[in-house]
């Protein structure tokens, strides 16, 4: 489709001077390329930063890809080159050609282009993002008036290519982001999750890579549409209360010869120094932080997904890497900062600038730190001396959790405080509890797959483990078929293995995830205090022996608290008794082994009248025979 825009786009010496400086957030409206008008005729204004080239050209699909048709023009000395094209059309491909000073050429697609070719091409594409009619105003507005950390969160992370494909291949037989906007709308709101996050959107080569080696960070990958589909998608989750959460890589980049590596013949993105400018480990590139037109590519980006797109929130991938110099290096492998210190200044101040403009003019987003080490203040505000995050993903409990499910339930009782430490540092950050792609793949076996004994045993294992995570402070995220218990690990090649749901043990384990999750968002005690011990309180903390654990969740008042008891061993308890704070009536609202999840059947009373005598230090308890395996919630 053609642009009607009329106005002429160039880039000012007021665009120049920011980009210089680093704040120039609207960068990508003037570089890349851009309907405009210039003489009376139409066409497309192109701009490239490439200030060590010798010569730019535009070459492309309307030029025959002539390689001496199109000059570019050095505007001022910032090294930023123009050229408008009459007659460009929306679809047209192209890219930059650039002559190094020693007479290289180098074929380049726009850093900053919205669109590009489907892989395996690599050139850029002519889109038009002034057409697409937002329908979510409703959503927003309600966006930048929530406290996001007393809202539920409950995130499904997904990979759109191997979420589900259609039967007979077309395009690798990916789902457009228009037919996944249908299916994954219904499936979410059936099951009652909060938030999406979706993996691997912008542009990258490789489908092995899941999206995290990038080489398009301004363009949605062209594998499942066009950037207004993708925005298809984001407005029809929005109209149906989904909030989107992206992955977003501003940590390394990959050496595509037609990528941002030595782009303009020179490290321009990268850093000049392979110690500071390389990950061995990964075989990618690091972006130079010190240099302030790098700081504004990145956060315009940000800004771009957030305000062209309307996504609620990053995740930002491999932070520790970006802090660390000596992330995944050895000895003589890196470079001490001025300080002679491990970490990195340049990347630190680029977080709490990222975090201080975001936060700042884009009230509601939430800036979400895949972050491994004990760095401290991570959701902190920077005047604290903080990163600025809204939430950091807790790998520590995530570690935890994993190992204590993976064990033998006789050597869970020597594990107890396995899943009792999380909280003891709790309150130290804003967290998301994450199972995320990262523990399904790599031989590391499936949720269910971790549980040990009989098939029957660990699905039981994994209704009481999930019981654990969406009763515990904390946000929640867990990956794409784990709500069914896929059987086999993830891998990007296929869909999920949506057959299995034929099976009683799977239908139960998704019926069962349909039901916890609407009490989670139902019980504002599950989600209204998650980093505070005055809504949390352990009942029995120390039963090792029987490996159960019992707790309660509270909320702002004292309406609707939550009572939890999980059994982590295959030995039922008859008339198990635990201590409760008051008389009165306790409703259980969940019981993980009704036949309907694929457990035995156990009975428990609907509502159980506290009696009064000792246990656990209280003067009252309830009493009831505790499935094998059994998570049992209670509201009083």
């Amino acid at each position: 489709m053609a642009s009607d825009t009329k106005e002429k786009v160039f880039i000012s010496k007021d665009d120049m001077y920011l980009f210089g400086q680093g704040t120039h957030y609207d960068i990508y409206r003037k570089l890349g390329a851009h309907f405009s008008t210039e003489g009376g005729r139409k066409g497309v204004f192109f701009a490239v930063w490439a200030p060590n080239a010798a010569s730019v050209f535009v070459i492309g699909s309307f030029n025959g890809w002539n390689e001496s048709a199109n000059p570019m023009k050095l505007e001022g000395e910032g090294g930023i080159y123009t050229a408008f094209i009459s007659g460009v059309k929306e679809g047209d491909l192209y890219k930059y050609l650039i002559y190094t000073p020693d007479g290289e050429k180098l074929y380049k697609a726009d850093p900053f282009a919205n669109y590009a070719e489907l892989r395996p091409g690599t050139a850029s594409r002519v889109f038009d993002l002034n057409h697409f009619e937002w329908k979510d105003s409703k959503w927003m507005k309600a966006r930048a008036k929530k406290n996001v950390y007393m809202e539920p969160m409950a995130i499904y992370e997904c990979h759109i290519g191997s979420w589900m494909r259609h039967p007979v291949p077309d395009n690798d037989g990916f789902y457009s982001y228009r037919e996944f906007a249908d299916r994954i709308v219904s499936y979410l709101k059936e099951l009652k999750y909060t938030h999406v996050e979706l993996m691997g959107i912008a542009e990258h080569p490789f489908d092995g890579s899941w999206g995290y080696q990038v080489t398009g960070y301004y363009a949605p990958t062209s594998r499942y549409g066009n950037p207004d589909d993708f925005r298809y998608l984001i407005d029809l989750l929005h109209a149906n209360n989904i909030g989107v959460i992206l992955d977003w890589v501003p940590a390394h980049f990959p050496r595509d010869a037609y990528g941002l590596a030595t782009f303009d013949g020179t490290c321009l993105f990268e850093h000049p120094d392979p110690r500071l400018g390389e990950h061995p480990d990964w075989g990618t590139k690091i972006f130079n932080y010190s240099k302030n037109e790098i700081r504004n590519f990145l956060i315009a980006n940000a800004l771009y997904w957030i305000r062209e797109f309307h996504v609620d929130g990053l995740r930002v991938d491999a932070v520790a890497s970006m802090l660390y110099l000596d992330y995944g290096k050895k000895d003589g492998g890196w470079v001490p900062n001025k300080y002679g210190g491990n970490e990195n200044l340049e990347a630190i101040e680029f977080f709490k600038h990222l975090n201080s403009v975001i936060h700042g003019s884009c009230p509601g987003v939430c800036m979400i730190a895949e972050e491994s080490t004990a760095w401290p203040k991570v959701t902190y505000a920077p005047e604290d001396d903080g990163l600025g995050f809204t939430f950091k993903w807790n790998m520590g409990w995530m570690h935890d959790f994993c190992e204590y499910m993976k064990l033998d339930p006789y050597f869970r009782k020597n594990n107890h405080n396995k899943l009792t430490f999380a909280m003891s540092y709790n309150s130290s950050e804003n967290y998301i509890m994450p199972l995320s792609h990262d523990e399904v793949v790599h031989l590391k076996c499936s949720m269910v797959n971790k549980m040990p004994g009989y098939q029957v045993d660990k699905y039981a294992n994994l209704r009481v483990g999930y019981t654990y995570m969406f009763t515990h402070e904390g946000k929640k995220l867990l990956f794409m078929g784990q709500e069914f218990a896929q059987e086999r690990e993830w891998s990007e090649d296929r869909e999920l293995d949506w057959y299995l749901l034929e099976n009683h043990l799977n239908r139960g384990m998704l019926e069962f995830m349909k039901e916890l999750l609407g009490i989670y968002r139902k019980y504002p005690a599950l989600y209204e205090i998650d980093r505070d011990w005055s809504g949390f309180e352990w009942i029995n903390a120390d039963d090792s022996d029987r490996s159960i654990y019992s707790y309660i969740r509270k909320g702002t008042t004292e309406k609707n608290r939550v009572l939890v008891v999980l059994n982590m061993t295959p030995m039922r308890r008859e008339k198990y008794r635990v201590g409760v704070p008051a008389a009165g009536k306790y409703k259980l609202v969940l019981n993980s082994d009704e036949e309907r999840f694929g457990g035995n059947g156990g009975v428990i009373p609907a509502v159980i009248e506290a009696g009064d005598g000792e246990c656990d230090h209280r003067e009252h308890f309830i009493e009831f025979d505790l499935p094998a395996y059994g998570a049992c919630v209670f509201v009083f």
